[in-house]
């Protein structure tokens, strides 16, 4: 656990653990961790993604005991769940709680880029500042989200483990950073019209609502009011399914949407960039 700043959990027996960006933002990339059997040890910040709120820390220690990462989509309302953490400076504090929602969003930023973290837990096990970073563990023991902010009494969110998260785990322990590509738009997810679902056999899109002046979008010529239906020939249903498809390995290369405008389908080329964090 971070000592004084936060909470995190050892995901590898060789001394990674994973906490939140913001427990670790302002740091020289160097932090204390402090361990409930009383261990104090220096850790380096190997890399943090601010715009998934994940950090990725790593100790010279072979003695360790992993946690096991589980599945944030296996999740149920109503399910049973428990926070792990340092609330206040208490450490190897647990609180029990329900999963109380699936599927909300978190706004997050970086100091030059804005998303929306998807898919996150809402949970009513008693967060307090401090157990940011800290796990939220099922049943069964296994971490399926990472405690990130506190919108309420009974009202805590985690940023979930699934599919996404464990690439962006993966990228900041090899690379230190996670890359993904920019198209420059805003956009929000929308119902198809009823016509359109039924030819493409799927009920949700994604709308532009804005596109980012000279932005690869706005070069391709994208509109507002465009909806977006398949990225390169992968259905696009909501705005979680474009982000986790706007991966780094789509920088510099040709990319098609698929988009309906006044009713007609368009396909539309244009090469991503980098997206500056």
């Amino acid at each position: 656990m971070l000592a004084g700043g936060g909470s995190g959990v050892v995901v590898t027996p060789d001394g990674f653990m994973l906490t939140s960006a913001h427990v670790v933002d302002g740091s020289d990339g160097s932090v204390r961790a402090s361990f409930v059997d009383g261990r104090e040890v220096e850790a380096s910040v190997v890399g943090t993604d601010p715009l998934s709120d994940l950090a990725v820390l790593r100790v010279e220690n072979s003695n360790l005991v992993p946690a096991e990462l589980g599945d944030a989509e296996s999740l149920r309302v109503g399910q049973l769940v428990v926070a792990i953490g340092n609330p206040n400076g208490f450490a190897g504090s647990i609180t029990a709680g329900v999963v109380s929602a699936l599927g909300r969003s978190l706004p997050v930023r970086s100091r030059a880029a804005g998303r929306i973290v998807e898919n996150v837990i809402q949970t009513d096990a008693a967060l307090n500042p401090g157990n940011s970073g800290g796990a939220l563990a099922d049943g069964r023991g296994c971490v399926i989200g990472i405690n990130t902010a506190v919108a309420g009494v009974g009202l805590g969110l985690a940023v979930p483990i699934n599919a996404t998260t464990r690439k962006i785990i993966g990228a900041l322990m090899s690379d230190g950073r996670f890359r993904r590509s920019y198209l420059g738009i805003a956009g929000g997810s929308r119902p198809l019209p009823p016509r359109l679902a039924r030819e493409l056999g799927r009920d949700e899109c994604v709308e532009v609502v804005e596109v980012v002046e000279s932005s690869p979008a706005a070069k391709a010529r994208l509109r507002p009011e465009d909806l977006i239906v398949d990225l390169n020939g992968e259905p696009v249903e909501g705005v979680d399914d474009l982000q986790r498809l706007m991966a780094g390995e789509l920088i510099g290369e040709n990319v098609v949407l698929t988009t309906v405008r006044d009713g007609r389908m368009v396909k539309v080329e244009l090469v991503p960039v980098e997206l500056e964090v």
